[in-house]
C-alpha cells in the first residue's frame, strides 16, 4: 500500500460520505483504498501524487446495486410481456429465456455492467437462475465478463427446481435437479468466491423464489451457504400472487415459510419485500434480515410499495436494486435513488423520507445487504469506490443544494467513476469499452433471442 500512488479528489462541490465525517476538502486514495478524508478548508496530511479537481462535482461513495438480472437486458420492452403483472409477465418470458446462449449471456452481462458503471454504480449483485443445458457454466461466463469490466460483483448462483409439472411457475426446460444445483453451487463457491476485504468477485446462493424452488432445496442451499460462509438471497413477498401461492402450497405466509426453511437469519437478504404484515416486519428486524427495495420494477409490474422506513425502524437493513432490465427496463442506479425517494413519498411524509435516506439505501444499505463492510462509505480503510457527478445540464440550472439536486433533479450519468482506486469512467465514457460495438453486438443477440421461438 505504501508504494501505491495517491490521488486527492479535491474540494468537491458537494460530498456525501454516508457517515458523519467532514470531507468537504475531499478524499485521498492510495492503491485500492481511501486513506484520508480531508475536512473543509484543510489540506491532506498524506503526501499527494495526483490531484483531481472536484470543485464542479458532487461526490458519492460508489453506488451499490443489491439486486439485478443481467440477462434480462436482452428482453427490454418485449411486446408479449408488456402491461402484465409478475406471474403473467414471467410466463410470457420464461420460454424466451430458456433459449439463452452463452454468448448472449456474456453480452448481456457486459452491457448491464457498463450501463450500471455509467450511472455511478461500482458494485452489483446479480441473481442468475436460468441454467439450461446450454448454460450450465453461466456463473463462469459472468465472472469473466465482470473481470473484463473491472467492476466489483456479487454473483448469486440462483436456482429453479419446481417446474410447472410439479406445481411451480417455470417451464420444465428452465429447472434443474436439486443434486445438480447443489453440486454446481459448491463448485462456483470454491472456484470464484473471494472472502477477503476488497474482493472484486464474491458468490452467494440464491434459490429463485417460493414459487420456483422446493422446500428441501431452500434448506439444503442454506446449509451449503453456511458451510462455506456465503450469503443467501431470494425473492420474497413481491406480490399478492406470491403470498397466495405460499398459502396454497405450504399453508404458510412467506415469512413463516422463510422461518421454516431456516432462512430467518442475518446472512439473508431479500429482494422486494413488499407484502409484509407489521408483525412480520418486526420478526425480520429481530432476525437481522436485509431487504433490497426495487422501486422501478415494482412500479412497472404494479407490484406495490415496499414499507421501507418501517422496515428500517424495525432493524431491517434496506438497500436498493434496479432489478432485471425486463421489468425496470434499465440499469441506472442513480435513477433508482430518485425513484426510491419518489415512491416512498407516496407512503411517508417528506421529512420521513429524504434524499439522504435514498442515498443511504444505495450505499450503506446495499453494502449491508451484501454483507460487506469494506464498501458503501467514504472513510479511511474503505475501498476507493467513488462516483463523481457534474451539474452541467439544463435540468440542474438554478439549483440551490447540489447534493439534493443530484437526486430530485434526476441525474442520469456520472462524469467520473473510480473502482478499487482506478478510474473506470472518465468524462462520462467507460474506459476500455467500445460502446458502439458493444451495443451492436448486444442488439443482434437480443434479436436472435427474441426470435428464438
Amino acid at each position: 500500500m505504501t508504494d501505491a500512488e495517491t490521488c486527492w479528489i479535491k474540494n468537491p462541490l458537494a460530498i456525501y460520505t454516508a457517515n458523519a465525517l467532514d470531507a468537504g476538502g475531499g478524499v485521498v486514495t492510495q492503491g485500492s483504498q481511501i486513506v484520508e478524508v480531508v475536512a473543509t478548508g484543510m489540506q491532506p496530511k498524506t503526501p499527494i501524487a495526483t490531484v483531481f479537481d472536484a470543485s464542479e462535482h458532487v461526490v458519492l461513495p460508489g453506488l451499490i446495486n443489491a439486486h439485478h438480472h443481467f440477462y434480462q437486458t436482452l428482453t427490454r420492452a418485449f411486446f408479449p410481456a408488456l402491461n402484465k403483472p409478475l406471474f403473467p409477465w414471467l410466463t410470457n418470458l420464461y420460454p424466451i429465456w430458456a433459449g439463452l446462449t452463452p454468448l448472449q449471456l456474456e453480452l448481456a452481462t457486459e452491457l448491464a455492467l457498463t450501463e450500471l458503471l455509467l450511472s455511478g454504480c461500482t458494485t452489483s449483485a446479480d441473481h442468475h437462475y436460468i441454467f439450461t443445458h446450454a448454460l450450465e457454466s453461466a456463473i463462469d461466463i459472468q465472472v469473466e465478463a465482470a473481470r473484463k469490466m473491472k467492476m466489483r460483483v456479487q454473483l448469486t448462483r440462483g436456482s429453479m427446481s419446481l417446474g410447472q409439472d410439479e406445481g411451480g411457475l417455470p417451464p420444465p426446460a428452465t429447472v434443474q435437479g436439486e443434486d445438480d444445483i447443489l453440486l454446481d453451487s459448491q463448485r462456483v463457491i470454491q472456484a470464484f468466491h473471494d472472502k477477503a476485504d476488497g474482493a472484486l468477485v464474491k458468490i452467494s446462493l440464491a434459490p429463485c423464489s417460493p414459487f420456483s424452488v422446493s422446500e428441501s432445496l431452500m434448506k439444503a442451499s442454506a446449509s451449503l451457504a453456511r458451510e462455506h460462509d456465503v450469503a443467501l438471497h431470494t425473492h420474497l413477498a413481491e406480490t399478492e400472487d406470491e403470498n397466495r401461492f405460499c398459502l396454497q402450497t405450504y399453508q404458510l405466509r412467506p415469512v413463516d415459510f422463510l422461518e421454516k426453511v431456516g432462512w430467518l437469519n442475518s446472512d439473508v437478504w431479500l429482494a422486494h419485500g413488499i407484502f409484509f404484515e407489521s408483525d412480520e416486519i418486526q420478526r425480520l428486524g429481530q432476525a437481522d434480515v436485509s431487504v433490497c427495495h426495487c422501486p422501478s420494477s415494482n412500479m412497472v409490474l404494479s407490484s406495490g410499495i415496499c414499507r421501507g422506513r418501517e422496515l428500517e425502524y424495525a432493524g431491517v437493513r434496506v438497500g436498493l436494486g434496479v432489478d432485471g432490465s425486463a421489468s425496470n427496463d434499465g440499469s441506472n442506479m442513480i435513477n433508482e435513488v430518485r425513484q426510491a425517494l419518489l415512491i416512498q413519498r407516496l407512503r411517508y411524509s417528506p421529512d420521513k423520507m429524504t434524499h439522504l435516506d435514498a442515498l443511504r439505501w444505495a450505499t450503506q444499505g446495499s453494502a449491508a445487504c451484501l454483507k460487506r463492510e469494506d464498501i458503501g462509505e467514504l472513510a479511511p480503510g474503505k475501498q476507493a469506490d467513488i462516483a463523481c457527478f457534474t451539474l452541467d445540464e439544463l435540468r440542474f440550472s438554478g439549483v440551490g443544494d447540489p447534493l439534493a439536486a443530484l437526486v430530485v433533479c434526476g441525474a442520469q450519468r456520472a462524469d467520473r467513476v473510480m473502482v478499487a482506486g482506478t478510474w473506470r469512467v472518465i468524462e462520462g465514457q467507460p474506459v476500455g469499452v467500445d460502446l458502439e460495438s458493444l451495443m451492436a453486438r448486444h442488439k443482434a443477440a437480443a434479436r436472435q433471442l427474441q426470435g428464438s421461438i
